[in-house]
């Protein structure tokens, strides 16, 4: 009879999470919260500029902070993708996503199951930051989810089973090699620092940088009856014109007329202050 793998509370625990998202889904959260209050801060002096420059973007452009800062950072936005397509995966594969049994069908779906997304994590991040960066984001993301399926095949990890519904535990003729084994266990000590320790780090190094999250531009702003070339962060676009946070003055303002700077550079990174 082929020896079955019984989870031990452990494994159980990380099913649980793989259930609700795990780690990622919480730590996404917090930063999708607050690594942009703390970009808006540090690079335009908080408090009341916070206020008004979130009141300048309207709602609706809030997440344009994030989304800057991602598109602008390669390893930052490289590693936001690898945790992101794991974290989906996790959570799919909980629900009974990764098919179990042999066959060339069930085969070949787990590779497109596998394939697919870490693809489209590629791609993207080859449009933003070139091919190399797009290869290396697209593998990475690709093997990080390897270690989930060796560990549901197995019946280490246990999908979980909505009312009345029946599933298999594991693949009984399955027996993945003990490297392979091995390299599972790793894969989750790598996507857990990657998660919890390695995202963080690079988020917040990205939001105390002291670069705009978006286009610097140069701009006339009229003063009562004074005009003058001013500097402005690009908030929104108003007709012919830009509302963007003003680094002369230190308040929103209405320019015309305006041209983009190449640096996005306001203040020096935090660690150099």
């Amino acid at each position: 009879m082929p020896e079955t793998a019984s989870p031990g509370p452990g494994h159980q625990q990380i099913r649980e999470a793989d259930r609700k998202g795990g780690p990622g889904h919480t730590v996404l959260v917090a930063l999708a919260v607050a690594v942009p209050v703390t970009k808006l801060a540090y690079t335009v002096g908080g408090g009341d500029a916070v206020r008004d420059v979130l009141v300048g973007m309207e709602p609706g452009n809030w997440p344009d902070v994030l989304i800057g800062m991602v598109i602008t950072d390669p390893l930052l936005g490289s590693v936001l993708g690898i945790v992101f397509s794991r974290v989906v995966f996790a959570l799919f594969a909980a629900r009974g996503a990764v098919p179990l049994g042999s066959g060339t069908a069930r085969a070949v779906r787990r590779v497109a199951l596998t394939l697919v997304n870490p693809v489209a994590v590629g791609v993207v991040d080859a449009c933003f930051f070139g091919p190399w960066w797009g290869l290396a984001t697209g593998l990475a993301a690709f093997a990080l989810r390897q270690g989930v399926v060796v560990e549901y095949r197995t019946g280490r990890r246990r999908p979980h089973h909505r009312h009345g519904q029946e599933q298999a535990h594991h693949d009984p003729g399955y027996r993945p090699p003990s490297w392979l084994r091995r390299a599972a266990g790793v894969e989750q000590w790598v996507a857990l620092s990657l998660t919890v320790l390695v995202l963080p780090f690079l988020a917040f190094v990205s939001a105390l940088d002291g670069q705009a999250w978006t286009s610097i531009v140069e701009c006339r702003v009229t003063y009562g009856t004074r005009t003058e070339s001013d500097r402005l962060i690009e908030l929104s676009r108003k007709g012919n014109g830009v509302v963007g946070w003003n680094l002369d003055s230190e308040q929103i303002s209405d320019g015309l007329g305006c041209t983009s700077e190449e640096s996005r550079y306001v203040r020096e990174p935090w660690w150099r202050r």
